[in-house]
């Protein structure tokens, strides 16, 4: 461990819109910000290629160009912006101690999380190819609806989020084909009846995939398998969506702070605040729901403002 021990007033972990958000209000109210960026420095939006849905790009931008505007903003009013990540906590006490990288001690008045979640996705080889290439491979229908408008897509999940995601992709697309892994859906009632009487939405039980295909530029096909009968066939499509979850990441909070069945951060509702008074919670490490770039940026604004009226209090 560090000999030296460093005192800080508002400490951020982890990056991206919340965390820069964050710490562009806290340097702005002169909290002295110092922002730890994670392993993955500018979190989910980097692995996007294009965003045309955050306010005030009416050309769109690429995620990484975005993120390095945030941190150039944050850092234009005197965020301490460092590599590293957090890999231990104690908030036990009246003082918020963190570790960096298992040597440096950081001893903070105010913390912020905003670790994000993890999209998950099914671990073939050429998933991830394209999902790096930006070339047809996505976890957010939402985000990235948009560009196969009359094209042919297919999803995977038999969840409540895969039936919103399919249903908001039948709005957009000619055809959607749904990939459920086992003979019934996950989801609730209502939502599996919503897909199930979207005309353009083709559900097939049963079903893995086993191949995403393309040029090795962008995807053109999608290669699934039947479990019951073994039967293997080839779906024309452009787009690939991945809806089987998320994980928050916040197991390292988990002896400290009041997290839901599912590891997403409680806070208090209408606040940022989570159960450990001083440290505060933004973006999608406590949000299931929203999952937008605009919404964290909206929820670091609010721990910000919620860390400088707790250090006001403590004057």
């Amino acid at each position: 461990m560090s000999d030296t021990i460093e005192n800080v007033k508002c400490l951020i972990i982890g990056s991206g819109p919340a965390g820069y958000t964050a710490a562009i209000y806290a340097a702005r109210a002169n909290m002295n910000p110092i922002l730890y960026q994670g392993n993955q420095p500018g979190g989910q939006l980097t692995t996007t290629n294009e965003v045309e849905n955050f306010p005030g790009y009416p050309d769109g931008v690429t995620g990484p160009e975005m993120m390095v505007q945030l941190q150039a903003q944050a850092q234009r009013f005197g965020t301490d912006v460092r590599d590293g990540w957090v890999t231990k906590v104690d908030f036990s006490g009246p003082v918020h101690k963190v570790w960096i990288n298992d040597t440096k001690e950081i001893h903070a008045k105010t913390v912020i999380i905003s670790t994000g979640a993890s999209a998950k996705y099914l671990g073939l080889p050429s998933e991830q190819h394209y999902l790096q290439m930006g070339g047809g491979v996505s976890a957010c229908a939402v985000c990235d609806g948009f560009f196969y408008r009359n094209q042919e897509v297919v999803i995977v999940g038999a969840g409540d989020s895969a039936c919103e995601e399919a249903h908001y992709l039948s709005k957009l697309c000619k055809k959607v084909t749904m990939l459920v892994r086992t003979d019934k859906f996950r989801a609730s009632r209502i939502m599996e009846e919503r897909v199930r009487k979207t005309e353009n939405i083709e559900i097939l039980l049963n079903t893995s995939t086993v191949d995403v295909m393309g040029d090795g530029q962008v995807v053109n096909a999608v290669k699934v398998k039947n479990s019951v009968t073994g039967e293997e066939k080839v779906i024309p499509a452009t787009g690939f969506f991945v809806a089987i979850g998320h994980k928050p990441n916040t197991d390292i909070f988990k002896d400290y702070i009041t997290l839901d069945e599912t590891g997403y951060i409680v806070n208090i509702p209408g606040t940022s605040k989570t159960n450990v008074a001083g440290v505060f919670v933004a973006g999608d490490a406590a949000d299931h729901v929203y999952r937008q770039a605009i919404t964290a940026a909206g929820t670091g604004c609010m721990a910000a403002l919620d860390a400088e009226r707790y250090l006001a209090s403590l004057d």
